[in-house]
C-alpha cells in the first residue's frame, strides 16, 4: 500500500519540519507564503510557449500554468519500474499542463483560438507532417483522450472511443500521410487492476554469483511480484492506427508493454521494442529484457532484430552488447540503422574499435551491412533503444544523398569528433581516419572528419545543423545544394551571443548569417526558407521581455510575431552584470551579479552565493564564461533570485570548477570548491557590493552537496540552504556525478567528499529541504534525513523541511511558496540580521 499511496498525512496542506533544539521533535506546519511581491508573480499566468509547424507557416501559442496545486500533486500515484503512473488515467502522474492554444500565422494574420475542452488539461500538441492539422491529448479524471484540430480554423474535436495509454512508451506518432496516427491504447476488456495479496506468498529472493553487476541507485523500482503485475497491467498497450479524418480505429498486433515505437518513412513497417520477463528489482524499465522486431502494418512479425537480455551487468559508463540506438533511415523507404559494441560494452577495456554502425534495408533478406567502425564510443541515441521517445538515433542525415553526420566520444579526454559518412558508399575497410583535427589525413573515401574538439569547449562549438521535417514525418538536415545551416549559443568571453551560419558541407567553411547584437540576446529558432533568407528568432534584452520575430538575412529589419508582456513588471529595476575573476591557482571564474532594484552604488549588502559544481579536464574550458548579461530577467519557481526582493545581492551561477584527470579530479574536490568560493566572495567585496560578514551559500542537488561541504570545510559563510542533496557518498557506492571509481576503489575520496562524515565540524546553520517523493538517482530523501540526524546528534544548528508529494524539483504552488518562505526566513535570521561575531566573519580559508 505504501508503494501506491506515497504519503498518508493528517493534513493535505502541511509540510513536515524537523528542527534541532530544545523542542526538536517532528511537527507538521501549514504552508507559509513569502512576501506579496513574490506571490503576485507566482500566482499570475505563465508566459506562453510556442511550437512551429513543420511547414514553417504557423506557430502554436501554448498557454499554461506556472504551478499546479498541491491537490493536483496528491492524485493517486504508482511508482513502478522507474515511472510514476496515475492509475485513474493510465497516464503519467501529473504531466505538464497546457490550458489553451492559439494559432498564429507567420504571415502576421490575426491569431485563431482553438476550441479546447472546458477545464482543459492538454498535452503538448503534435503537428501533422503537412502542417494542416495537429493532435493533442486532454487528461480528464479517468482517461487520456485524443483530440484533433484544424490548423486553419482552430476547430477541434475529440476522437470518440479512443483512450490513450500514456503511461509508457511512445503514445502517439504521425504517419507520413498526415491523416493517420499510430496510437497506444488502453486494451479493451483488460479487466480490473490486480489486487494486492492479503498475505505474502513468501520471501523475495535476489541472487548474484561471481559476475560483477554495478548499478546506480534508482528510485521507484519494482519490489515484488505484485508490482510486476501492476506494471504489466498499466504499461501494456494495444497498438492501433487512428484515422484523424474519419475516427476509424484499426488494431495492430497483440497488446504488450511497448517501450519504443517508430514507423518507417514509407509507413509500411513498425519498429517495435517491447519489454519481456524476467523483470528486475535493481534497475528501471529501460534495462529490462527486450524484443526488438519489425512488424507489418497489420501487426505481423516480419523480422526479429534482437532479443536483448536484462542489462544489469553493463559496466558503469558502458553500453549493452548487441544492437542499440536503432532507428529508420529518414531518407529511405524502410532501412534500419543501428549500433553495436565491439569492446564488450566496456569503455575502460582497451580496444582498437568501440562500436560499429550497421544498416539493413527491407525486406531484410541476407545479412545486415557493416558501414563503419568507430575508434571511440558512438554518441547518439539511448543505450537501450531509440533516441528517446521521438524518431532517430543521433545520426544527422543529409536531406539528399547517402551522407550523415556521426559523432564519437572519448570519455577520458572528453573529446568529441563529427564524421561525415557516406552510407551508400562507405569506406572499403569500414574505418574512418583516426585524426585528432581537421586537415591532413582527416579524410578518406566514404568518411571524413568534419569537427573535432573538447566537448567542454563552448568557445569553439561550431553549432548544430538546422533540421527540417520531411513529408514522411522524419527529420533531416536542411540542405540547399552543398549548403547547410548551423545554429549555436555563440559562447565567448563577453557571454553568449547566439548565431546562425551557412556552412559549405563540401569545403567545410562557415559564413556568418546572423549574430546576436552585443547589448541584447537574440537566438535563432528556425530557418523558414530553404535558402536561409528568412529565419525565426527569439529576442530579448534587459528591458524587453522575450518575443518572437521573423528576420531577413539581407536586412536588419524584423517582423514581430508575438507581443508577450512583461510577466513581472514589479521586478524591473533589478540589475545584472557578468563578472570575471581568478582563484588563487590562476583559473578564471565568473558569476552573474544581481543587485536589487534601487541599489545604492558602494553599499555592501548581505549576499548569497548560489552555485553548482562542474568537472573539467583543463583550466581553459573551466574558465569559459557561460550565460549572458543581456537577457531579460525572469524569476520563476523556487529561484534563489527571489531573494533580490528582500535586499540581497546574489552571486548567481558562481563557477565552481573541479579540474583534473577524469579518474582523479575529485581527489581535490573540497580544496577546489573552497578556493572558488573564496575567490567569488573576495571579488564581490572588492567591488563594494558584498558585506563579507554577511554571506550565505546555497544550491540544489549537487549544489546542495557543495553547500554542505563548504560549510563543513571553510569559515566563509554564515549559513546555508541545501535543497534535495546527497551528503553520504557511501550510499552511492558505484559512482556519482562524473566520479567513475567505486567506493571500494577510492574509499578515502568518498569519505572526504561526504559532508555527513564531517557533521561534527559543520557548525554554521544549515536549512535542509527535500521532496518526499524525490525521483532523482542518488538523492533519496534518506540522504537529508540521515544528515539531519548527524547534525542534530553533534549539536549543529539545522532545520529539515520535507515536502509532501514533491519530487527532485518542486512543482506545487504551495510547496514553492513555502520553500521561498523558508529560504528568506533562514537567510534573514542567520545572514542579513546575524549578530556580529555569531559565526564566521572572514574568508580565512579552510577550517
Amino acid at each position: 500500500m505504501l508503494k501506491r499511496i506515497c504519503f498518508l498525512l493528517p493534513c493535505a496542506l502541511c509540510v513536515l519540519v524537523l528542527q534541532a533544539g530544545a523542542a526538536d521533535q517532528a511537527k507538521t506546519v501549514g504552508y507559509q507564503k513569502p512576501p506579496k511581491v513574490i506571490t503576485d508573480v507566482l500566482e499570475s499566468p505563465a508566459t506562453p510557449t510556442v511550437l512551429l509547424s513543420p511547414t514553417n507557416d504557423r506557430l502554436l501559442v501554448l498557454a499554461g500554468r506556472r504551478h499546479p496545486s498541491i491537490e493536483d500533486l496528491a492524485q493517486p500515484m504508482l511508482r513502478l519500474a522507474g515511472h510514476r503512473i496515475n492509475p485513474a488515467t493510465n497516464g503519467p502522474h501529473h504531466p505538464p499542463r497546457i490550458t489553451g492554444i492559439e494559432i498564429l500565422s507567420i504571415a502576421g494574420r490575426n491569431p485563431v483560438k482553438v476550441n479546447t475542452p472546458a477545464n482543459a488539461y492538454l498535452g503538448s500538441p503534435m503537428w501533422a507532417p503537412d502542417g494542416k492539422r495537429f493532435i493533442f491529448t486532454n487528461t480528464s479524471a479517468h482517461s487520456v483522450d485524443l483530440w484533433v484540430a484544424n490548423a486553419a480554423t482552430g476547430a477541434a474535436h475529440q476522437v470518440a472511443g479512443v483512450r490513450i495509454n500514456a503511461a509508457y512508451g511512445t503514445p502517439l506518432q504521425w504517419l507520413g500521410d498526415s491523416r493517420t496516427v499510430l496510437a497506444q491504447l488502453v486494451p479493451a476488456g483488460r479487466g480490473a487492476e490486480p489486487k494486492a495479496p492479503s498475505v505474502p506468498d513468501g520471501p523475495i529472493v535476489q541472487e548474484s554469483y561471481g559476475k560483477p553487476a554495478p548499478v546506480r541507485t534508482y528510485e521507484d523500482l519494482l519490489s515484488s511480484p505484485y508490482d510486476e503485475a501492476l506494471w504489466d497491467y498499466y504499461a501494456t498497450s494495444q497498438l492501433a492506427f487512428v484515422n484523424t479524418e474519419t475516427g476509424a480505429v484499426t488494431a495492430v498486433g497483440k497488446p504488450a508493454p511497448f517501450s519504443r515505437l517508430e514507423t518507417s518513412p514509407d509507413g509500411m513497417h513498425i519498429l517495435v521494442q517491447r519489454d519481456v520477463h524476467p523483470y528486475s528489482y535493481l534497475v528501471p524499465s529501460g534495462d529490462f529484457p527486450k524484443e526488438v522486431e519489425v512488424w507489418s502494418r497489420s501487426g505481423q512479425l516480419e523480422h526479429k532484430i534482437a532479443s536483448l537480455p536484462l542489462a544489469d551487468q553493463v559496466p558503469i559508463e558502458g553500453v549493452p552488447t548487441g544492437p542499440r540506438s536503432y532507428a529508420w533511415r529518414p531518407n529511405a523507404p524502410a532501412t534500419l540503422v543501428w549500433v553495436e559494441a565491439l569492446d564488450g560494452g566496456n569503455t575502460r577495456k582497451p580496444a582498437p574499435f568501440r562500436d560499429r554502425i550497421m544498416m539493413w534495408a527491407a525486406p531484410f533478406n541476407g545479412e545486415p551491412v557493416e558501414i563503419v567502425r568507430l575508434q571511440q564510443r558512438f554518441q547518439g541515441g539511448g543505450f537501450g533503444g531509440f533516441a528517446g521517445a521521438g524518431r532517430g538515433n543521433g545520426i544527422e542525415w543529409f536531406e539528399r544523398g547517402g551522407a550523415g553526420y556521426v559523432r564519437d566520444y572519448e570519455r577520458s579526454k572528453r573529446w568529441t569528433r563529427t564524421f561525415e559518412i557516406n552510407f551508400d558508399q562507405p569506406p572499403a575497410d569500414h574505418t574512418c581516419p583516426n585524426a585528432g583535427k581537421v586537415g591532413e589525413d582527416s579524410a578518406k573515401p566514404g568518411c571524413r572528419l568534419v569537427w573535432s574538439r573538447s566537448s567542454q569547449d563552448r568557445y569553439n562549438d561550431p553549432g548544430s545543423p538546422v533540421m527540417r521535417e520531411l513529408p514522411n514525418g522524419h527529420r533531416v538536415i536542411l540542405q540547399a545544394g552543398n549548403t547547410i545551416y548551423l545554429t549555436g549559443l555563440g559562447a565567448s568571453n563577453e557571454g553568449d551571443r547566439p548565431f546562425l551560419d551557412r556552412f559549405d558541407a563540401s569545403a567545410l567553411q562557415s559564413q556568418r548569417v546572423f549574430r546576436s547584437e552585443g547589448k541584447s540576446y537574440e537566438q535563432p529558432i528556425a530557418v523558414l526558407s530553404a535558402d536561409g533568407s528568412r529565419f525565426l528568432t527569439r529576442y530579448e534584452s534587459p528591458t524587453e521581455p522575450p518575443n518572437y520575430y521573423v528576420r531577413s538575412a539581407s536586412s536588419d529589419q524584423k517582423l514581430q510575431l508575438t507581443k508577450f508582456p512583461d510577466p513581472a513588471p514589479t521586478l524591473r529595476g533589478i540589475t545584472k552584470q557578468l563578472v570575471t575573476y581568478k582563484r588563487d591557482d590562476g583559473v578564471q571564474l565568473s558569476f552573474e551579479l544581481y543587485l536589487p532594484a534601487g541599489y545604492q552604488q558602494g553599499t555592501p549588502l548581505p549576499t548569497i552565493v548560489w552555485a553548482y559544481p562542474l568537472e573539467f579536464n583543463d583550466a581553459f574550458t573551466a574558465g569559459q564564461v557561460t550565460g549572458s548579461p543581456y537577457r531579460f530577467t525572469v524569476i520563476n519557481g523556487m529561484s534563489e533570485l527571489w531573494l533580490l526582493t528582500q535586499g540581497y545581492a546574489i552571486l548567481d551561477n558562481a563557477t565552481m570548477p573541479v579540474i583534473g584527470d577524469p579518474e582523479t579530479m575529485n581527489n581535490t574536490y573540497v580544496e577546489q570548491i573552497v578556493s572558488s568560493a573564496k575567490a567569488a566572495i573576495e571579488k564581490a567585496v572588492e567591488m563594494g557590493v558584498t558585506d563579507r560578514n554577511r554571506v550565505g551559500v546555497g544550491g540544489h542537488s549537487y549544489g546542495a552537496f557543495m553547500t554542505a561541504n563548504l560549510l563543513a570545510h571553510s569559515n566563509l559563510f554564515r549559513a546555508g540552504v541545501a535543497r534535495s542533496g546527497a551528503y553520504n557518498r557511501t550510499l552511492t557506492p558505484f559512482g556519482f556525478q562524473n566520479e567513475q571509481r567505486t567506493f571500494w576503489q577510492a574509499e578515502d575520496v568518498y569519505m572526504k567528499m561526504s559532508p555527513f562524515a564531517f557533521a561534527d565540524k559543520l557548525k554554521a546553520p544549515i536549512l535542509l529541504i527535500h521532496g518526499m517523493a524525490d525521483d532523482n538517482s542518488g538523492t533519496f530523501p534518506i540522504q537529508s534525513e540521515r544528515m539531519y540526524q548527524a547534525l542534530k546528534g553533534n549539536g549543529g544548528s539545522v532545520r529539515y523541511v520535507q515536502l509532501p508529494y514533491e519530487a527532485h524539483g518542486y512543482q506545487g504552488l504551495e510547496s514553492v511558496e513555502h520553500v521561498l518562505w523558508e529560504m528568506i526566513t533562514w537567510f534573514d535570521k542567520y545572514v542579513k540580521n546575524a549578530a556580529p561575531g555569531a559565526a564566521a566573519t572572514s574568508v580565512a580559508g579552510d577550517k
